[in-house]
């Protein structure tokens, strides 16, 4: 792209962003300057400037553009029953996970050194703790015991996920089916009754679009 190439603001952000995601994947926080990107871009650093002020709002807005099609593709399906939809939702999950594996290893990395990207990941598992427990009907207000117990075993999750990554001695489907097993324990410990598993094979998920950046 010529350097200087006069563009619409949200498409010229929009394909910064998708860059990013692409470098992000490739490369730590601390591997990339503003540079670096604004050469990838074939753009001045002043003009990447203009878009994101600080390396770190470029990356934030890549996760969280990144965070929304996650937050698409997971979406739990309403007309499945609650353990049957969160199985399909954890399913895409790992599915979208799969298909960005070093995204996925750089981002946690992140996490610790990249103040706002912990805050990012600790909004979203807020989310999507909530979301979990609202479609098993635990109401807007759970007792304690059951918010600590779903906000916890996403953190097990990923340290679950790490290991699957690393060994890749399960399937797909079991390691779904021991996360949900250990969501069930988590829910039990805490006093709760916890969903039934799924009685029947998971439904096909409706294919969704992949065009969204990735982190």
């Amino acid at each position: 792209m010529p350097a200087y190439t006069r563009m619409p603001v949200d498409e010229r952000r929009g394909q910064l962003l998708e860059l990013g995601a692409e470098l992000f994947a490739r490369h730590s926080f601390a591997e990339l300057s503003m540079a670096r990107i604004a050469r990838e871009a074939g753009i001045s650093k002043a003009l990447l400037y203009h878009y994101f002020p600080t390396k770190q709002d470029f990356f934030l807005a890549t996760l969280q553009q990144a965070a929304e099609e996650v937050r698409r593709r997971t979406e739990p399906d309403p007309e499945l029953p609650p353990g049957e939809a969160l199985a399909s939702s954890l399913d895409a999950f790992l599915t979208w996970i799969e298909e960005n594996e070093t995204a996925y290893r750089k981002l946690l990395e992140s996490a610790g050194s990249v103040p706002e990207v912990g805050e990012l990941i600790d909004e979203v598992r807020d989310r999507t703790s909530a979301r979990i427990l609202a479609g098993l009907g635990a109401g807007a207000d759970p007792a304690p015991q059951v918010r600590v117990a779903a906000r916890a075993w996403l953190w097990f999750m990923d340290g679950a996920i790490l290991d699957w990554l690393e060994h890749r001695d399960l399937s797909r489907g079991e390691l779904r089916d021991f996360l949900l097993g250990s969501l069930a324990g988590a829910l039990t410990a805490a006093g709760w009754a916890a969903f039934p598993p799924p009685s029947a094979p998971l439904r096909p998920r409706p294919p969704s679009s992949r065009s969204g950046p990735r982190p």
